[in-house]
């Protein structure tokens, strides 16, 4: 969407309760919580009532987004204070670091939210295409969640991040050869990258009905083959954050 200046950006928060309202009920002063992409929805909408706040069509974003309350646009949380509906403002587990759990916020959700979706649990084979901000995440969350987790990327030097963050294996995905052994070997794999690239090699790698979960956004459109979907009755899905409820699942998975 265009910027509107002036611009106060950060959606993922983390902070202690300055003040609250006289029908706050869910959080007290000095409370540890945290505010992610969205500040308000409609609260009526078929999305709203399924918990899907975040694919409301009148949703709020956190920074640059219309403050129905106040008018003009909400600034994020670069602001020395930001105000919040109760109902947008998330639980925080106090054995969370704050610092590592403010990340959690965006890149946790939207990697969190589609491995629930396919059912990513104890003996799931997941791929994990990437391992940058999203990747990383994708790859503690699945091996927390019981899956056994294989890292594809491009930089040799990460292999070892990799495994080290739970992975269970990590392939370089430009051998030809190995990534070619690996063909229909996986129940679901989360594609991450942000830059333009080819995602048929990746297809190749679900079994069949598996699923692969666009969370990346390249600037251009995917080349995706037909028959790397119809081969196999395979899946390509997207998926953004969560609602409230699952951001705040989450955090307490998490916790």
């Amino acid at each position: 969407m265009p910027t509107v200046y002036p611009i106060v950006p950060g959606h993922e928060i983390v902070g202690r309760v300055r003040a609250v309202g006289a029908a706050v009920t869910k959080h007290k002063v000095g409370d540890l919580v945290a505010v992610g992409c969205m500040v308000d929805s409609d609260r009526t909408c078929p999305m709203c009532q399924r918990d899907h706040e975040n694919m409301c069509m009148n949703g709020v974003f956190t920074f640059n987004g219309p403050d129905k309350h106040l008018g003009g646009v909400t600034y994020g949380g670069y602001s020395e204070a930001v105000v919040v509906d109760e109902h947008f403002v998330l639980r925080v587990p106090k054995n969370l670091d704050p610092a590592g759990a403010a990340p959690l916020l965006c890149a946790g959700i939207t990697t969190y939210s589609p491995l629930r979706q396919h059912g990513v649990t104890k003996g799931t084979r997941l791929g994990v295409v990437g391992l940058g901000g999203l990747g990383h995440m994708a790859v503690k969350l699945g091996a927390a969640m019981g899956a056994h987790v294989v890292v594809f990327t491009t930089s040799p030097h990460k292999q070892q991040d990799a495994l080290r963050l739970g992975a269970a294996e990590a392939v370089d995905s430009r051998d030809a050869a190995v990534m070619q052994q690996r063909a229909f070997s996986l129940d679901v794999v989360i594609d991450t990258i942000s830059a333009d690239h080819d995602p048929n090699p990746y297809l190749t790698l679900l079994r069949p009905e598996g699923t692969m979960v666009i969370v990346g956004a390249p600037s251009k459109p995917l080349p995706v083959s037909a028959f790397s979907l119809i081969m196999g009755n395979r899946r390509l899905a997207g998926s953004g954050i969560g609602g409230i409820a699952e951001t705040q699942a989450m955090l307490d998975f998490c916790g």
